[in-house]
């Protein structure tokens, strides 16, 4: 009797685990793989402040122009009178006061200092407003269709609104840019040769094993919000949450987010069950073109999910002249008979055509060999 009711009291402690993301207390939430699979949400299209989650944007586009050369590492920002008036969350910049452009930057991410944000927006576009029409024109290029960005930083304004899933796929976005988190890893730092304290504001930095940023946000009005990613044994999680009452509920949130992630999901590399063959080159200089798949060959799969089955839908034969990267047909990855991801196959190499004197000899060598 006392091994049942141990083997019950486990399977609803195991239960309550898993279904722990059901108790969600923020408005609005999502749980998105880094690539784009959503794995549980709520409301997750409701627009709301984000408040300073909205430095994200500002962020990718910082990184955007440090990776295009616009701007670099090494850079000197001179502070506007503009920048150096915004409330909230600052670093108290002075007008006119030069600070390294990697501090600012430090300054922005670590405690989300509005003064820093509207310091490195006119670094980059000359105005704010310049670069807020750039934050939308990039949020409109990702498909965040429930966005409208009004400042750089997140201050409260009539109109500035996004979503969970926006925000999801914002930050998607920036996880291609390493040197966004190279700052937000940092629990603790200095600025102004020591004599300026810089402590994270999201608590979970040194709290939960894994997690890599990104960005937390706080008004009176849009409440407590936050993008975290964090990655364990190679699958990388993004959890947003939205409206949280305290600081508190917010971690809780997202802690519960990621543990249901975590605990239920793996990463399943399909890399060897993807076999692609030589196709037939029709009138190319090789009989035959090499061919991969376009992608790393893995997907988030469920724990308790089977291997995924792969089907492959290859061209026979294509005409040349073959370009690298050409489209010739699709692996289709299956689990339990739906299909989840379907992956392109692309051409390996360069064919060339044949000229015509070179499909006359070739011509003349089947008839000669008859």
């Amino acid at each position: 009797m006392k091994r049942v009711v141990c083997f019950i009291l486990v399977l609803v402690l195991c239960t309550c685990h898993v279904n722990a993301v059901d108790g969600i207390m923020a408005k609005s939430a999502i749980l998105m793989t880094e690539n784009g699979e959503v794995l549980w949400e709520k409301n997750a299209d409701e627009r709301l402040e984000p408040a300073s989650v909205t430095k994200i944007m500002t962020l990718i586009l910082v990184a955007e122009a440090i990776e295009r050369g616009k701007i670099s590492e090494d850079d000197t920002i001179v502070v506007s009178n503009y920048a150096s008036s915004m409330g909230g969350s600052q670093i108290w910049l002075e007008e006119g006061e030069r600070m390294p452009l990697t501090d600012v930057l430090k300054a922005l991410v670590v405690v989300s200092a509005n003064d820093a944000a509207v310091a490195l927006a006119e670094h980059v576009a000359g105005t704010e407003e310049a670069f807020v029409n750039m934050m939308n024109d990039k949020a409109q290029e990702l498909g965040m269709t429930n966005t409208s960005f009004i400042n750089c930083n997140g201050l409260e304004a009539q109109g500035h609104l996004t979503s969970a899933r926006d925000i999801a796929i914002m930050t998607r976005e920036a996880l291609k840019h390493d040197i966004i988190f190279e700052y937000t890893k940092i629990w603790m730092d200095y600025i102004r040769n020591g004599e300026s304290v810089l402590v994270n504001t999201n608590k979970l930095i040194n709290k939960y094993a894994g997690m890599t940023g990104l960005k937390t946000g706080y008004t009176s009005s849009a409440g407590y919000c936050l993008s975290a990613t964090a990655e364990r044994d190679g699958l990388s999680l993004i959890a947003v949450t939205m409206k949280n009452a305290s600081t508190d509920e917010r971690s809780a949130d997202i802690t519960a987010m990621l543990n249901y992630g975590f605990a239920n999901y793996k990463v399943c590399d399909i890399t060897e069950e993807i076999k692609t063959d030589e196709v037939a080159v029709l009138l190319g200089a090789k009989e035959k073109v090499k061919t991969q798949f376009d992608g790393d060959g893995k997907i988030v799969c469920s724990k308790n999910d089977e291997m995924p089955e792969v089907v492959i839908d290859i061209a026979e034969e294509i005409k040349a002249p073959v370009e690298v990267g050409q489209g010739i047909g699709f692996a289709e990855v299956k689990i339990a008979g739906e299909t989840v991801k379907t992956i392109e196959i692309v051409t390996a190499e360069r064919v060339d055509k044949l000229s015509l004197k070179e499909i006359f000899v070739q011509l003349m060598s089947v008839i000669l060999s008859r």
